[in-house]
């Protein structure tokens, strides 16, 4: 395939396309960076959860659970409550249910196209969000940021390099979770029951019954290891917040730190490998019955600005005034 890399209007949207190698992708800068499209078109596999008809209408509708969105601040605070080493901070409470406010802003902003290139055989598209005093939840949360995106395929799939920089003279709290939702099955005439998750773990995360840590890391149970040994159903089962502090696998024999998801009919993989920094794994598939799974990788602990547990624990940091952080990732098929 040739290596091409442009905009097209999709939808009434302005969507980036890139194709490289076997692969293609598309990126909604309107929609959060959202990755809502990631297919091998030899192996002819849809990747990620993709709405073909109506992909803009859903995802705008219910951003979190198509694509490859990235979530800033992500996943439970405690009563919307944020408490940072110089501040506290009120969100407000979007998860009526639990009373706690969930998963941010950013992966719902329309953000600007820096760069749209080709490179050889690298597709590439940046783009970029400047979080200010113009954003509404400014407000809520007043430090200013600038998130940047690079996505890069190519021949061994896609690349995903996501950067925060602290625009602000305050302390910033630094946490990152791809909520990213993989098709079950990755093929038109698969069967979801057969896709296996494989995520190497080292203790069980336990939660209250609103979802927020305990503080407890619990040796693993006898099904916590199924994921282990690459043998954790995904489809047509319920998976409701499992969640772990991650460790080092291996694929091909070579350390790995990622998922890897097999379809035990074709043994066709999708490997999904990210940054050592996201030390937690969330698994959610919205309770099984509609074709799709979560393995999310975040860089702490729910709620970790305001659990008074230490840092080893939680993972939370923070950027000091001028501070960067990039994390990386990459997602392939094998």
């Amino acid at each position: 395939m040739k290596t091409k890399a442009f905009q097209i209007n999709y939808q009434d949207e302005n969507v980036i396309c890139l194709y490289a190698g076997d692969y293609k992708a598309m990126i909604a800068p309107t929609v959060g960076s959202n990755v809502i499209q990631l297919r091998d078109s030899k192996k002819k596999m849809e990747i990620l959860r993709f709405h073909k008809e109506h992909t803009m209408r859903k995802l705008k509708k219910s951003p979190e659970i198509y694509g490859l969105p990235t979530l800033y601040l992500p996943n439970r605070f405690n009563h919307g409550r944020l408490r940072t080493s110089d501040a506290t901070y009120q969100l407000p409470v979007n998860d009526a249910l639990f009373q706690n406010h969930i998963h941010g802003f950013l992966h719902k902003r329309e953000h600007t196209v820096i760069e749209i290139a080709t490179n050889g055989g690298r597709a590439i598209a940046k783009t970029r969000y400047i979080y200010d005093e113009k954003d509404a939840f400014f407000t809520f949360f007043p430090v200013q940021f600038q998130a940047d995106y690079e996505f890069i395929l190519d021949a061994q799939g896609l690349h995903f390099n996501f950067t925060l920089t602290n625009l602000s003279d305050k302390q910033m709290p630094y946490s990152v979770c791809n909520h990213v939702a993989f098709n079950a099955p990755f093929t038109k005439d698969g069967i979801g029951k057969k896709i296996r998750l494989q995520i190497p773990i080292a203790k069980r995360c336990i939660v209250n019954e609103r979802y927020l840590p305990t503080g407890e890391l619990r040796k693993l149970s006898p099904y916590d290891e199924q994921y282990l040994t690459g043998t954790k159903l995904v489809d047509k089962v319920k998976i409701d917040n499992d969640i772990y502090r991650g460790e080092i696998g291996t694929l091909h024999d070579k350390p790995f730190y990622g998922a890897i998801m097999t379809d035990t009919i074709t043994e066709n993989r999708v490997c999904y490998e990210v940054d050592e920094a996201f030390l937690y794994w969330v698994i959610w598939n919205n309770g099984g019955k509609q074709n799709f799974f979560c393995p999310e990788p975040m860089s702490c602990m729910i709620d970790a600005p305001n659990l008074d547990f230490s840092a080893d624990i939680t993972g939370y940091v923070e950027l000091t005034p001028k501070e960067s952080k990039m994390v990386t990732q990459h997602i392939f098929t094998a």
